[in-house]
């Protein structure tokens, strides 16, 4: 009876698990956050516009945002033609996520 137990409680570990690993980067900063605003529900939906406008990369870079705001700050200002390029891309995913997942 135990083996039969044990593999139970390895499949509710397991599908608790997965949720949590199948999330992306910007939907774990989110629910990491301490944004009143961050729940399961919208943190999914800006995740599900990251993966319609954003490259793995550029999610990452985003995902460090929600811990060091001003790490976006000196993105924003920097003079770096790659940053610019991707506040350019991060700024129309903040549009949209916003138009999406606000309710």
């Amino acid at each position: 009876m135990k083996p039969v137990v044990l593999a139970a409680c390895a499949a509710v570990v397991l599908s608790i698990s997965s949720g949590i690993a199948l999330a992306g980067p910007i939907e774990r900063a989110c629910m990491n956050s301490d944004r009143k605003a961050a729940n399961r529900s919208v943190c999914a939906c800006v995740q599900q516009v990251a993966n319609m406008t954003l490259r793995g990369p550029d999610q990452r870079k985003a995902a460090a945002f929600f811990k060091d705001p001003d790490r976006a700050q000196k993105v924003r200002m920097s003079k770096s033609d790659n940053d610019n390029e991707f506040w350019r891309r991060y700024k129309s995913f903040g549009q949209q996520a916003e138009a999406t997942c606000a309710r």
